[in-house]
C-alpha cells in the first residue's frame, strides 16, 4: 500500500447517505474512496431503522398469534397459545442487516469504490489519517464529503450502561424484559417501547412534554394514545427521569412528576430516547476550518461547507435527522462532483412513525398553515369508510387521511394520515407535493378498487367539498 493514498473524492460514513453518495460517484467515473469503522449500512442499517421494524413487524405477528389463542379474534381464527424464542427473534432480524450490509459493499465494489475499514481522522481539510486493523493509512482527497451521522443522546443522570440502554441496545436484548421503563415519548421511544409491549413486557414511558410524540398535530397521535390506554401502558407527561439506582439486582428509575414531586419506579430496563446528535467529536473537525451551526455543520443549498470542496451531508447538518434525506443529499453531491448542476431544495420531507397505528406526515401540518396564515381547505377520509382498511384491520383506532390544499388554486402542501400498515402509502403523498399537484389531480386519478390508496383520492374530493364515501 502507498504511502498515502489519493483520490477524487472520500467519503467518511457509510450510513444511507454516505454509502449513496460513495456508490452515485463511483458511477460517475470518480475515483472514490469510503472510510467506515464498523459494518457497511451505518446507523440506519445496522442499529436504527432496519433491526427496529424487523422487531415491529416479530412483535405484531406474536401479539395476533395471542389474540387468536385467547380466542378473541374478530375473524374467527383460534390457535394454541404462542411461545416466543427471543433468542431467535434476534438472529433472523440480525439476519435481515447482515444481508443487507453485505448488500451495499457488494453494490460499492461494483461501482468500483474502494472500502478501508478504520476512524478517520483529518489533520486539515482534505487530508485524513485511518486507523485500520493493518495500521495507519493516509488519505488525501480532492473531495471529501462527510456523512459521519449521529448518536443516541444521554442524560446526565443516565449515562448508557448497565440497566439503562439506549435503542442500540434495545435491539440486541438478549430476552425480553418484564418491565420496561422508556424515557422519551417520541418516535424511537414510541415504536420500540409498542415493539416490546407487543412482546410481553410492561412498558411504562416518561415524557417531558405535554404529550406523546409531540412532532406530530393530536388529531395524528390520538389513535397512539388509544393504543397505549387499551394496552395497559403507563405514559408519565410533563415528567422528568433524574437517576438510576440499583441495589440486590433491583433497578430503581427515580423521577419527577407532572406536579414536580419526586416519584420511582422499579424496571429491569431503562431505555433513554431522548434524541440524537451529531457526530462531531474525536475525528478532527476542529481541524477542517468548517463553520457549525449551532451543534450541527453549516451548509448552503448544495451541501458544502465554508471549506471548498468539502461536503457535509445527513444528520451532521440539521433536521430532519432521517435516512431518506441523506441518501438524497448524498446522490446530489456525488453528481454536483461530477459537474451536474444540482441544489438541495425539496418540497417535503416525509416522516413516517412506525407505532401502533403508523403516522405519516409530509409537508405541512395545521399548525404549520396557521402558523404562516395561509387559507386552505382540509379533506380528511376515515379509513372506517374504506373497504380495504375494513379487511386489514386499518380502520380500526379511528385513523385517517388529510389533505390540505390552497383555497387560491388548489395546490396541495400538507398530506397526513394515521393507521394500521400505512407506511407504504407515503410514496405517493409525498410525490404529490414534490409535483405540485392539486387536490383535483389527486380527486381525478382513478385509484384501484379495492385499496387503502382510495383514502388518498378520497381525501382530494373532500378537499375540493364534494366528498363521494364520507360526510
Amino acid at each position: 500500500m502507498p504511502d498515502t493514498l489519493k483520490c477524487d473524492v472520500l467519503v467518511v460514513g457509510s450510513g444511507p447517505g454516505g454509502y449513496v453518495a460513495a456508490i452515485r460517484a463511483g458511477q460517475l467515473g470518480l475515483d472514490t474512496i469510503i472510510v467506515e469503522k464498523d459494518r457497511m449500512g451505518g446507523t440506519c442499517l445496522i442499529r436504527g431503522c432496519i433491526p427496529s421494524k424487523a422487531l415491529i413487524e416479530a412483535a405484531e405477528k406474536f401479539e395476533q398469534a395471542g389474540v387468536n389463542a385467547s380466542g378473541t379474534s374478530e375473524l374467527g381464527i383460534k390457535a394454541g397459545k404462542p411461545t416466543l424464542d427471543f433468542a431467535q427473534t434476534i438472529a433472523w432480524k440480525d439476519g435481515i442487516t447482515d444481508k443487507l450490509s453485505d448488500g451495499v459493499t457488494g453494490l460499492l465494489k461494483h461501482a468500483n469504490v474502494r472500502s478501508i475499514k478504520g476512524w478517520a481522522t483529518f489533520t486539515n481539510a482534505k487530508s485524513c489519517v485511518v486507523d485500520t486493523s493493518d495500521g495507519p493509512v493516509k488519505i488525501k482527497a480532492t473531495n471529501v464529503i462527510l456523512a459521519n451521522g449521529s448518536t443516541s443522546v444521554e442524560l446526565p443522570g443516565l449515562l448508557f450502561g448497565g440497566p439503562v440502554i439506549s435503542s442500540t441496545e434495545a435491539l440486541d436484548l438478549t430476552e425480553v424484559p418484564k418491565h420496561l421503563a422508556v424515557i422519551g415519548a417520541g418516535y424511537i421511544g414510541m415504536e420500540l417501547g409498542i415493539a416490546y409491549r407487543k412482546l410481553g413486557a410492561e412498558v411504562t414511558f416518561i415524557e417531558a412534554d405535554a404529550r406523546i410524540l409531540p412532532g406530530f398535530d393530536k388529531q395524528l397521535t390520538a389513535p397512539v394514545a388509544k393504543w397505549l390506554r387499551d394496552h395497559k401502558v403507563t405514559t408519565h407527561t410533563k415528567a422528568f427521569a433524574n437517576s438510576v439506582t440499583s441495589k440486590a439486582g433491583k433497578n430503581t428509575l427515580n423521577y419527577t412528576d407532572k406536579d414536580g414531586k419526586k416519584a420511582s419506579l422499579v424496571a429491569d430496563k431503562i431505555l433513554v430516547t431522548v434524541g440524537r446528535k451529531p457526530c462531531t467529536k474525536g475525528w478532527g473537525l476542529e481541524n477542517m476550518a468548517i463553520d457549525m451551526d449551532g451543534p450541527f455543520i453549516k451548509i448552503d443549498d448544495k451541501c458544502q461547507t465554508a471549506m471548498r470542496g468539502v461536503y457535509a451531508i445527513g444528520d451532521l447538518v440539521g433536521e430532519p435527522m432521517l435516512a431518506h434525506k441523506a441518501s438524497a443529499q448524498g446522490e446530489m453531491v456525488a453528481e454536483i462532483l461530477a459537474g451536474h448542476k444540482r441544489t438541495f431544495n425539496p418540497n417535503a420531507v416525509p416522516a413516517v412513525c412506525f407505532t401502533d397505528p403508523e403516522i405519516i406526515s409530509v409537508g405541512l401540518t395545521p399548525e404549520h398553515v396557521k402558523e404562516q396564515g395561509l387559507p386552505v381547505d382540509e379533506g380528511k377520509f376515515r379509513w372506517a369508510a374504506n373497504g380495504r382498511a375494513l379487511t386489514t384491520g386499518t380502520a380500526d383506532g379511528g385513523g385517517f387521511v388529510r389533505v390540505l390544499s390552497l383555497k387560491e388554486n388548489g395546490r396541495i402542501v400538507g398530506i397526513q394520515a394515521v393507521g394500521k400498515h400505512i407506511s407504504e402509502l407515503s410514496g405517493e403523498m409525498i410525490l404529490a407535493i414534490e409535483m405540485g399537484a392539486r387536490a383535483e389531480d389527486l380527486a381525478g386519478t382513478i385509484h384501484a378498487h379495492p385499496t387503502m390508496s382510495e383514502a388518498i383520492m378520497e381525501a382530494g374530493f373532500a378537499a375540493l367539498g364534494r366528498p363521494l364515501h364520507s360526510t
